[in-house]
C-alpha cells in the first residue's frame, strides 16, 4: 500500500476547551497509543508507570496487567495538543487504519471527559478534518506548522501565523518547555516515544531543532496558507 500522508485536525464543539489540565492532555497521549491497534481496547483503566515509562493496565476485577504488544493501524509522524483542538500527522498502515483510529481516539477520549465533568453529549464539533499533504511545499512546512501552534500560548508570538514572532530565541524555549507535542522527540529528548514515527522526517531535517530555528527566522506559513485546517 502506498503511503499517503494526512494532517488531521479537531476541535471541541463551540470551540470549547477539551483539554483542561494535564490529567486530561495524558489521557489523550494515552490514547494515541492504546487505540493505535487492530483490537478492540479492552475495559481496563489505562495509566503511565512511573517505573517503565510506559502504558500499562488494571482490569475491572483489579488484576494488574502488562500492556500486550500491539498492531498498530497507523504512523503517527507527528501531533500536537492546543486548549481546544488536536493536530495529527498520520499515514495508515491497513487500509481504513486512519478511519478505524480516528474514531476511536475521539470516542474514547469523549468517554474519558465526560465520565470525569459529568457531562452528556457530543464533545467534539464534527468528523475530523482530514487533509492528504500532496505538494512538495506542503510536505515541507506541514510538521513545522504543527508544532509552532503552542506559540499562541506565548505572549509576543501569538501572531506567528501573521509572520510576526517578536522574540525568536523565547519561542524556541517556549516550545523545548511544551511536551504536549511531538517537537520534543524530534529535537532528540525523549518525551513520548513510543507513540510516534521519526524517520521520514527525522531522516528529511536531520538536526531538527536547527532546521525549526531557521524556519522560524524565515517563516512562510503564508505559502501553505490553502492547506491549513483552522
Amino acid at each position: 500500500m502506498r503511503m499517503e500522508l494526512y494532517h488531521c485536525l479537531n476541535r471541541g464543539v463551540d470551540k470549547r476547551t477539551i483539554f483542561l489540565d494535564d490529567a486530561d492532555r495524558k489521557r489523550f497521549v494515552h490514547g494515541l497509543e492504546i487505540f493505535n491497534d487492530v483490537k478492540p481496547v479492552e475495559n481496563n483503566v489505562y495509566f503511565f508507570s512511573k517505573t517503565t515509562g510506559s502504558i500499562e493496565s488494571i482490569d475491572l476485577r483489579g488484576r494488574y496487567e502488562r500492556p500486550r504488544k500491539r498492531k498498530p493501524i497507523v504512523d503517527i509522524h507527528g501531533w500536537c495538543i492546543m486548549g481546544n483542538h488536536y493536530h495529527l500527522l498520520v499515514s495508515e498502515r491497513v487500509e481504513g487504519g486512519l478511519t478505524k483510529f480516528l474514531m476511536k481516539l475521539n470516542v474514547g477520549y469523549a468517554k474519558y471527559f465526560n465520565k470525569r465533568y459529568e457531562r452528556t453529549g457530543t464533545l467534539f464539533q464534527a468528523r475530523t478534518k482530514k487533509i492528504r499533504i500532496e505538494s512538495d511545499a506542503h510536505f515541507l512546512h506541514i510538521l513545522h506548522y504543527i508544532h509552532l501552534n503552542p506559540l499562541d500560548f506565548l505572549k509576543g508570538a501569538s501572531d506567528w501565523r501573521d509572520l510576526r514572532i517578536q522574540n525568536r530565541a523565547a519561542a524556541l524555549k517556549h516550545l523545548e518547555r511544551y511536551r504536549w507535542s511531538s517537537y520534543l522527540d524530534y529535537c532528540g529528548k525523549k518525551n513520548f516515544p513510543g507513540i510516534i514515527t521519526t524517520n521520514i522526517f527525522g531522516d528529511f531535517f536531520g538536526n531538527y531543532r536547527h532546521a525549526i530555528e531557521t524556519y522560524i527566522k524565515d517563516l512562510e506559513v503564508e505559502s501553505i496558507q490553502d492547506f491549513l485546517l483552522e
